[in-house]
C-alpha cells in the first residue's frame, strides 16, 4: 500500500512511494507527530538519478523487516533537488562528523530537528567494518529509549556548532588571489590526462573557464594549455557520449574512460559554455564540435514541451548501471553491418575483452582513425537502436537555477555558433519561468513539475536567473531583459543579503526557518551562489553605473576575498568575478536605429569579458536612461555612433566600428 508520498510531484520522493516505510515529506506534520509520539526522526536525503540511492533502497527500504525498524522512527524523505536549504543544513552536519558527505544522506535527529548521527550509504547489515542500517536503527532505538540524554547532548553540541558565529573578516581584492588560484589548480593538474587530482575525477567547467580567462589577462600559456588537454581529453573519453552527446556526471577513472553514467542538466549546461569559450579562444573546429553535440543533447533529451529542461536522466538502465551505453563488436556489427561496424569498433575502441564489466564504453582515448561526425546517419542508427534496447529514468523536474544555466549557455551559443535556434530554446525557457514559475507576488519558486510549481525560490535561483537574463540582453540587446535583470537583482539583495556581516544567505528572510541558516561560498558542482551574485552584482555596477549595484559589488567582493583567501581554487567563479573589477574594463555605448552587424560580429569572434554594451535607439531611449541614467546625454543621431569609455576616461565618438579601440 502506497504511503504519503503517493501525493508529491517529485519523482525521486515517488520513486519511494510504495515502499514498506511510513515516509512523510518534509512538513511540520512529520515533526509534529514525532512530538506527540516522542519518536527520532529518520531523515533520508537524495534525488532520483542518484545510482547509491537507488541501492540502498532496493537493499533497504523495499525491505519489510527494514520498514518494521523503521516503525519505530517518523521518516522522512527530502529530494534534494527541491531543498537545497535542507541538503545544505545536514550534508554540513554530516561533513563535520565524519569529514565527508554524499548521497543518499541520513541523519537521525530529534523531533526538533536537532541532529545527533549521521552518514551517507548504509547496507542492510554491517560488513567490513561499516554499520549496517539494521543494526543502527536498533542501536539508535535502543538509546532513544534507555540512553537519551546523551543523544540530547551530542545534539545540543551539534546545534551550538552549527550555529556558533560564522563571521568571515572581510578582505580586498587583488590580483596575487587568482595567483595562487591559479597556481594551486597548476600543482593539482593531471598533464597526462587533464583534470585536477585523482579519480574519481569531476570536469568542474567552472575552473576551466577560470583558467581561459587567467589566459586571456595574464596571458599565461599554461592557463590556456591546462584547459585544453582537459577539454580534449574529456570529450574523447567515456565520460562524453560518443553517439548521443552530452557528458555524465563524473569519471570513475583517471582517463576519462568509465564514467557514472548519469547525466545532469547543469553539467552539459556550463561544460557547454566551457567548450564555446575554447573555441573562442583557439578557434579549432573540435571545440565547436563537442559544443554543437553538447547543446543537441540538451535540446534532444532534456527539453520539456512546455519550454524548460529537465533534471537529466539516471545511471542505471533496467536496474543495472551503464547498460543504456555499453556496446559489444556483435551488436555493433549487427546495427551497422560488417564494413561500417568493424569501422566503427576500430574508432571507438569495442572489443570482445571490453572495457567496462566484459562490454565496451564507445571512447576515443589514444584512436587514430578518425571521429564519426555528429550529422553522420551511421550515429544515428546506433542512436535510435540503443534507445529501443534499454530504457533511461527522466528526472522530468524543472529547476530554475539549472534552467538559468541553461539559458546562459545556450544564448552563447547562439551568438558563437551563429544558431538562430539555441536562442530560440533559450527565450522559451525564459519565457516559462516567467509564466511557469513566478508567483503574483513576482517571487520565484525552485521547481516545476508536473504543472505544479513549488518551494520559494532561493539565493541561486535569483542570482543565477538575473546573470541568465544578462546574457539575454547580450545575445539579443532587447530592453526588457535588462530591465528584468535588475528586478531579480535588487531582489536578491533584498531577500538574501547578511546586512550585518556580509554576503548572502541561501534562503530568504522571510522563508522557513531551519536549525542554522546557511550562507555557501565555495563552488561545488556549480558555481557558489554568493559567487554568482558577485557577477551579477559587478556587471550591473558596470552597465548601469548606478551606486547602488557598485556599493553592493564592492560589498560583495570584500565578504568574497575574506572567504577565498584560505583556499582560492575552490573559488573560481568568485575569482572570474574579481578579475572583471581587477583587470582593464571598457564600457561601450552604441546608438543608432538598429543593431550593426560589426557588432554582431565582434562579439561572435572574441569572448570580450572586458566589455560591457548598451545598444541605444530612439525606441528604448526614455526606459535605458531608466535603467542607465548616464545615457540620457547620449544623443540619437542618423547613422551609428559608438561611444567606448576605458578605465573611467571616454573617448571621442566615433563613427567607424574599426576605428575603435577593442582589438
Amino acid at each position: 500500500m502506497a504511503n504519503r508520498l503517493v501525493n508529491e510531484k517529485s519523482p525521486y520522493l515517488l520513486q519511494h512511494k510504495d515502499n514498506p516505510v511510513k515516509w512523510y515529506s518534509w512538513c511540520r506534520e512529520a515533526f509534529e507527530k514525532a512530538k506527540a509520539e516522542d519518536k527520532p526522526v529518520f531523515l533520508s536525503i537524495g534525488y532520483s538519478t542518484c545510482h547509491w540511492c537507488h541501492v540502498m533502497a532496493h537493499e533497504s527500504f523495499e525491505d519489510v523487516e527494514i520498514g518494521r525498524l523503521l516503525d519505530k522512527y517518523v521518516c522522512i524523505k527530502v529530494d534534494r533537488e527541491e531543498r537545497p536549504d535542507i541538503d545544505s543544513v545536514y550534508m554540513s552536519v554530516c561533513q563535520a562528523l565524519t569529514g565527508s558527505g554524499g548521497w543518499p544522506l541520513t541523519i537521525f535527529m530529534t523531533p526538533e530537528q536537532k541532529p545527533f548521527f549521521a552518514g551517507t550509504y548504509f547496507p542492510k547489515r554491517s560488513r567490513y567494518g561499516q554499520p549496517g542500517l539494521s543494526d543502527l536503527l536498533r542501536r539508535i532505538s535502543y538509546l532513544w529509549e534507555n540512553g537519551r540524554e546523551k543523544i540530547l547532548e551530542s545534539s545540543e553540541q551539534i546545534i551550538s556548532a552549527l550555529q556558533k558565529d560564522d563571521f568571515t573578516e572581510p578582505g580586498e581584492i587583488d590580483e596575487a588571489l587568482l595567483h595562487r588560484g591559479y597556481r594551486l589548480l597548476l600543482q593539482t593538474f593531471d598533464s597526462a590526462w587533464g583534470g585536477f587530482g585523482a579519480a574519481p575525477k569531476f570536469p568542474t567547467p567552472h575552473n576551466l573557464l577560470f583558467l581561459m580567462r587567467m589566459h586571456e589577462a595574464e596571458k599565461l600559456p599554461e592557463a590556456l594549455y591546462m584547459a585544453e588537454v582537459t577539454l580534449k581529453a574529456m570529450a574523447e573519453g567515456g565520460i562524453f557520449d560518443q553517439i548521443g552527446g552530452g557528458f555524465s556526471r563524473y569519471s570513475t577513472d583517471q582517463r576519462w574512460l568509465a564514467p557514472h553514467f548519469e547525466k545532469m542538466l547543469y553539467d552539459n549546461a556550463l561544460l557547454l559554455l566551457a567548450y564555446l569559450e575554447a573555441f573562442q579562444l583557439t578557434q579549432k573546429a573540435f571545440y565547436a564540435d563537442v559544443a554543437k553535440r553538447t547543446a543537441g543533447y540538451i535540446l534532444r533529451e532534456l527539453a520539456s514541451p512546455e519550454g524548460g529542461f529537465y533534471c537529466g536522466q539516471d545511471a542505471d538502465s533496467d536496474g543495472v548501471e551503464g547498460k543504456y551505453y555499453v556496446f559489444t563488436p556483435d551488436e555493433i556489427i549487427q546495427v551497422l553491418g560488417e564494413q561500417d561496424g568493424k569501422e566503427f569498433c576500430r574508432a571507438y575502441d569495442i572489443t570482445k575483452r571490453g572495457n567496462f564489466e566484459g562490454q565496451s564504453i564507445p571512447n576515443r582515448i589514444g584512436k587514430r582513425d578518425a571521429a564519426w561526425g555528429a550529422g553522420d546517419s551511421r550515429l544515428q542508427r546506433l542512436y535510435t537502436y540503443r534507445r529501443t534496447r534499454a530504457h533511461l529514468h527522466l528526472d522530468n523536474k524543472i529547476l530554475l537555477s539549472w534552467n538559468a544555466w541553461t539559458i546562459i549557455s545556450l544564448a552563447r551559443a547562439a551568438r558563437i555558433l551563429n544558431s538562430p535556434r539555441y536562442m530560440e530554446a533559450a527565450v522559451k525557457a525564459r519565457n516559462f519561468i516567467s509564466e511557469k514559475m513566478t508567483n503574483e507576488g513576482d517571487r520565484l519558486f525552485v521547481r516545476y513539475c508536473v504543472g505544479e510549481a513549488a518551494h520559494a525560490g532561493q539565493l541561486n535561483d535569483y542570482s543565477v536567473y538575473a546573470l541568465a537574463l544578462l546574457e539575454l540582453y547580450r545575445a539579443s540587446f532587447e530592453i526588457k531583459y535588462l530591465e528584468e535583470a535588475i528586478f531579480r537583482a535588487e531582489q536578491m539583495i533584498d531577500l538574501f543579503e547578511d546586512k550585518e556581516n556580509g554576503g548572502y544567505y541561501l534562503t530568504a528572510h522571510d522563508a522557513e526557518a531551519l536549525i542554522t541558516r546557511p550562507k555557501e561560498t565555495y563552488d561545488g558542482a556549480v558555481p557558489s551562489g554568493n559567487a554568482v551574485a558577485e557577477e551579477v552584482l559587478e556587471e550591473l555596477a558596470a552597465l548601469t553605473g548606478e551606486i547602488l549595484f557598485r556599493e553592493a559589488a564592492d560589498r560583495q567582493h570584500r565578504f568574497m576575498a575574506g572567504c577565498v583567501k584560505e583556499y582560492p581554487a575552490a573559488h573560481c567563479f568568485s575569482l572570474m568575478a574579481m578579475a572583471k573589477s581587477l583587470y582593464p574594463h571598457k564600457e561601450l555605448v552604441c546608438t543608432g536605429s538598429e543593431l550593426p552587424d560589426e557588432l554582431i560580429s565582434y562579439l561572435r569572434e572574441n569572448p570580450a569579458h572586458d566589455l560591457s554594451i548598451l545598444f541605444q535607439s530612439a525606441e528604448n531611449k526614455k526606459k535605458l536612461s531608466e535603467l542607465a541614467p548616464f545615457t540620457a546625454s547620449y544623443p540619437i543621431s542618423e547613422g551609428t555612433k559608438w561611444y567606448l569609455c576605458e578605465n573611467g576616461t571616454c573617448h571621442a565618438p566615433q563613427t567607424d566600428f574599426k576605428k575603435l579601440d577593442l582589438f
